[in-house]
């Protein structure tokens, strides 16, 4: 009897999740159908959803399933696209054309700048993809930064939509520019188009400040050097986190372009062009001067840029970097969960950018129809409305506020909607002190700093935070040889940026990226012993 009861009780708890479970809609008979890969998160997903499956059936009168594949961040992204449009270009190859595989073949058919060396088989196979329409079986490339979408066209991989021709009235300098304080908004060969602003900022906890004693709220990137803050800041590693490393990147370039403006105001009469480069040189030490005391304080490097918000909100840490999205969003869902205001955010005055998040068509599209009037309506004004617009307000979200910026200008000029605004406030086009980036300044550089700032302040943290404390524990006549012992940047000023660490970066043996690693923490943990030895004798 016992066992029967076992018995019975087994199949109970197997059967019970089936018979309880409620009962499943009958598949959704759509006319089209739209697949699409995105880092965006669910919120804006559940409403570009909606919104266009509305907007579509008013212009079209069909209906429209949307197939979204979500498979991480932009890099995990990039990596999916390479290996699938590998896979398919090399079964159009061999099959279609008949022609043999080789490794000069996969590395030319996605090389837009072939070397004059290239062998015939790799320019044969670039022309090859270039002129198909070979396909990952994903229609819209929607969302991520500017430079995974360049990559992207560079590869071949992302085609022209034909939107600039469709909506020439659009992509003006009243609406939507082609740049604005030096970034891209849209690629001029109509690869990709810009379709909301991302800026980045500062994420901070009300109640950890005051628990910290600190008055103030944070307002510049420089506040995050608080000595008060040592293990209450959240980053990121730049180097898994292309967003985060922007942000970086936009702390480097404020300080060459305020060391700049001080040699204009010294000099006025100077060479240009020598005074641009000493501002380079001497912001780029500057900057990451800054970084590495804000990487001191850091409570950890996280991978994903998602994380630090959502500990700032719980009280895990006071402050962080973030996306202004992220930041904003996570200042929503505390406030609609708690009615509390404890969790704020900023995007330091002069320290931000506006960049776009772009979206795209894939080479091969099924969906092409489909795929080109989402490209329209997220460019549209009641696609642009969803960004920004309070939810249940006329033309905003149905459930989430998503507190984003919209791309088009006419949008903050429109005065109506300023009540329906999440954030009425925020107007990127008319900032002051505007921060200006300059890819000549930093571009080039880009990879190179994301692996200097990790070596610096995340690979060698733990020495980085001693000497740091030891140095605010010295009495205040020793701090700054000790500091300055702490700072010395020399092994990564601008030129050895440019040089030594670009070329052991793109070399083709990985064993020199280790090498540069590996001798780069050595100096920097010297530097940190040093400075530890220093403040600690003054003690």
């Amino acid at each position: 009897m016992k066992r029967w009861v076992i018995v019975f009780a087994l199949v109970a708890t197997v059967a019970l999740p089936f018979v309880l479970r409620p009962k499943q809609r009958e598949t959704e008979r759509t006319d089209d159908t739209l697949v699409l890969v995105t880092p965006h998160n669910e919120a804006i997903r559940h409403e570009y959803a909606q919104g266009f499956k509305t907007w579509y059936r008013a212009k079209t009168g069909r209906s429209v399933k949307i197939d979204w594949r979500v498979l991480g961040g932009t890099s995990e992204i990039a990596r999916f696209m390479e290996g699938e449009y590998t896979a398919a270009f090399q079964n159009y190859w061999t099959k279609k054309l008949g022609q043999a595989w080789s490794t000069d073949v996969q590395a030319g058919f996605q090389n837009q700048k072939l070397p004059a060396d290239a062998s015939p088989a790799a320019r044969a196979a670039r022309e090859a993809f270039m002129a198909s329409d070979v396909g990952c079986g994903i229609d819209l490339f929607f969302g991520g930064g500017t430079y995974d979408f360049d990559k992207q066209a560079k590869a071949g991989r992302i085609v022209d939509s034909g939107i600039l021709k469709k909506h020439p009235q659009w992509f003006t300098d009243d609406v939507i520019p082609r740049t604005y304080a030096g970034e891209e908004y849209w690629d001029k060969e109509g690869r990709w188009v810009g379709c909301v602003l991302s800026a980045y900022g500062i994420i901070f906890n009300r109640d950890s400040l005051r628990r910290l004693g600190i008055e103030h709220e944070p307002a510049q990137w420089s506040d995050l050097q608080n000595p008060a803050l040592i293990g209450e800041v959240a980053l990121c590693d730049p180097t898994k986190s292309g967003s985060i490393a922007k942000a970086f990147e936009n702390v480097i370039q404020q300080q060459m372009q305020r060391s700049l403006a001080a040699l204009v105001r010294a000099n006025p009469a100077g060479d240009p062009k020598a005074r641009e480069a000493q501002a380079v040189r001497e912001g780029w030490i500057e900057g990451l001067r800054l970084m590495q005391i804000v990487g001191a304080n850091a409570r950890y490097f996280t991978d994903t840029s998602q994380k630090p918000p959502i500990d700032v909100a719980a009280g895990n840490c006071a402050v962080g970097m973030c996306i202004d999205f992220y930041g904003r969003q996570q200042e929503e869902a505390v406030r609609r969960r708690d009615a509390s205001e404890r969790i704020g955010y900023v995007s330091p005055v002069g320290g931000s950018v506006s960049s776009v998040d772009p979206i795209a068509l894939l080479r091969g599209a099924k969906n092409r129809e489909p795929a080109i009037a989402f490209i329209e309506y997220v460019l549209s004004t009641e696609g642009q409305e969803l960004w920004n617009l309070k939810p249940g307000t006329p033309g905003g979200p149905e459930r989430f506020a998503l507190r984003r910026l919209p791309l088009r200008k006419d949008f903050y000029a429109d005065t109506s909607l300023r009540p329906l605004r999440s954030d009425p406030d925020a107007m990127p086009f008319t900032q002051t002190d505007q921060l200006i980036y300059r890819t000549e300044w930093t571009g080039g550089v880009f990879r190179e700093m994301a692996f200097i700032i990790r070596v610096m302040c995340q690979d060698t943290h733990e020495e980085l935070t001693r000497a740091w404390r030891a140095i605010n524990a010295a009495p205040v006549t020793a701090r700054a040889e000790a500091l300055a012992a702490l700072t010395d940047l020399t092994a990564v000023d601008y030129a050895r940026a440019n040089g030594a660490i670009k070329q052991a970066l793109g070399s083709k043996n990985k064993v020199d990226e280790i090498t540069m690693a590996n001798e780069l923490g050595a100096a920097f943990r010297k530097n940190y012993a040093r400075a530890e030895s220093i403040a600690r004798a003054a003690r």
